[in-house]
């Protein structure tokens, strides 16, 4: 083959190689004007995230907190005109690192707690049953609270991501650390929402993470109706209170305005503090002496304990034994005590049918005893 003959050949082999590249590349990483809007995410209460759609599947999650997440579905790559700020994640993600409680209860009603290899809480902490369940089982294991994770255990189950709560604004070096390790972190503000169901439609950010939008429109669809059903009635106005004892015997009422309280208004009734605590705050309680409890609710129509946080108690006459001003409330005397179960703050998928129950309550006579999410006191 003569010189001549030789560069001919080697200018189409060069031809023929970057035409060939140049085909793969565009199957596998579209330009910039490929990436095109094809909508957003229909939201009615959830103010602290967004979804944006674009064609091929892609997904962008942004949240109140300025973070956002690019999902890329399976099989493709990271688009060039993907905003490089934005945090990508390729799709399907499994082995997630969850360490916001609040959060179980949405891969639990999506049936996705496959996507969950490991929890910040440990199993007897979970009022969830399934999740109960998996964590016994093996299927989720416990690697250490938001403060304190398993580094070791993160890496070792390559772990993509890790969801956290708010708390973990409190411990900014951990995040640091896990998104030093390439773990993506993605903080749940699910609890900054002002509308009750705000937090409840937080469903639909992790049924796009997960491919199942469908699943979670009919689950907060379903949420949507007990609401509808409770505000579409006359409001009962009756006096509310929701409260526990500490151990110091003090009473731990919530902030005024916060979503408990928002709840019993929704159902109809009135809850007894209008301007308790420090609006500009997130501490969702207030802790006051027992004088002033008894003489802001002792005339109370309806007293609530809350035993998420305190120990359950069965009779009034266990209620009684926290603090005995209690026996000289109107509610106790009329047997008008509830106490909640313990997995209420667990169960954010729920909080349009406890706005039902407590409308049920609110309407109820003497011989109603149980409702979902709370029972009367004896």
């Amino acid at each position: 083959m003569s010189l001549k003959e030789l560069f001919a050949a080697l200018f189409w082999i060069c031809l023929l190689s970057a035409v060939l590249l140049g085909c793969a590349a565009d199957r596998e990483t579209p330009s910039a004007q490929e990436l095109v809007p094809t909508g957003r995410m229909p939201l009615s209460f959830a103010t602290q995230f967004s979804v944006d759609y674009y064609e091929g599947g892609y997904k962008m999650i942004s949240l109140a907190d300025g973070s956002r997440f690019f999902l890329v579905p399976k099989g493709a790559a990271l688009p060039a005109g993907a905003d490089a700020s934005a945090t990508p994640l390729y799709l399907p993600i499994d082995n997630i690192y969850l360490a916001a409680t609040s959060a179980m209860c949405l891969f639990d009603e999506l049936s996705r707690l496959d996507a969950v290899s490991l929890s910040g809480t440990a199993a007897d902490g979970w009022y969830i049953p399934n999740a109960k369940a998996a964590m016994e089982a093996g299927e989720i294991r416990f690697a250490g609270k938001y403060n304190a994770p398993d580094y070791e255990l993160i890496t070792a189950v390559h772990c993509p991501l890790a969801v956290e709560s708010m708390m973990i604004g409190h411990a900014s070096d951990i995040k640091a650390q896990l998104e030093g390790m390439g773990v993506a972190v993605l903080v749940d503000q699910s609890s900054n929402e002002p509308h009750p169901l705000g937090r409840t439609e937080w469903i639909k950010l992790y049924g796009a993470l997960l491919d199942e939008e469908e699943k979670a429109n009919e689950v907060f669809a379903a949420q949507c109706a007990y609401l509808d059903a409770a505000v579409g009635d006359v409001p009962s106005g009756k006096t509310v209170a929701f409260f526990h004892v500490s151990s110091t015997g003090k009473i731990v009422v919530r902030k005024s305005g916060d979503y408990v309280s928002q709840m019993i208004a929704l159902a109809g009734g009135r809850y007894i503090f209008d301007d308790l605590g420090d609006k500009g705050t997130r501490t969702s309680t207030v802790t006051i002496d027992p004088e002033y409890f008894y003489a802001a609710a002792k005339d109370a129509d309806i007293l609530i304990y809350n035993a998420t946080i305190a120990d359950t108690v069965e009779s009034l006459s266990e209620l009684i034994e926290k603090n005995a001003l209690l026996a000289d409330f109107s509610a106790v005397r009329s047997g008008n005590v509830w106490c909640t179960g313990k997995n209420m703050y667990q169960e954010a998928t729920a909080l349009g049918q406890m706005i039902g129950s407590l409308h049920t309550i609110f309407a109820a006579d003497g011989s109603l005893s149980e409702v979902p999410f709370f029972y009367r006191l004896k």
